[in-house]
């Protein structure tokens, strides 16, 4: 994250009239200032997983200044959305679904959780750059998982799509 960078290109949009939507994992939300942060509108928070060990795994840095962000994020009343990819057998565990669905739910500033479903659009690009792809073997979610995962968010009183 550039702060400096991103804080004059949103003051500049906000002058300009446009809404503004910060898109980030949230691992480096100490870095944006209170000021950048008022010339956000929207703020779109990917969060892998709840589960510490898989959220390491698929990251490779620590789940908690992402979930300290969302906190800092609530108590600022800054409108989010959460990003969460539903991807079967690393982050489609009831407790990891559960997990987040509870943690959502003690947050007043969120909308809604947009369940990403896994695909392997990507993989192509793995293969352009000659790198392993590590999920080859992992299926794309059925429309049942995702309707499971949605539930478990509905019974936290939690809007997900």
């Amino acid at each position: 994250m550039q702060p400096d960078f991103v804080h004059a290109l949103f003051k500049g949009a906000k002058d300009a009239g446009l809404h503004t939507t910060l898109d980030t994992s949230g691992f480096l939300g100490y870095k944006a200032s209170d000021e950048l942060l008022e010339n956000v509108d929207l703020v779109l928070l990917d969060i892998k997983s709840f589960n510490p060990v898989t959220y390491q795994k698929v990251t490779g840095v620590n789940l908690n200044p992402t979930l300290e962000f969302a906190d800092r994020l609530d108590s600022m009343g800054k409108d989010v959305w959460i990003r969460f990819v539903l991807v079967p057998g690393l982050t489609d565990a009831e407790s990891n679904i559960d997990g987040l669905a509870s943690f959502v739910s003690t947050l007043g500033n969120v909308a809604k959780v947009e369940i990403l479903p896994f695909h392997k659009m990507g993989e192509s690009k793995y293969k352009e750059l000659d790198m392993e792809y590590l999920l080859v073997d992992t299926p794309e979610p059925t429309t049942e998982e995702v309707e499971r995962a949605r539930s478990i968010f509905a019974r936290y009183g939690v809007k997900a799509i």
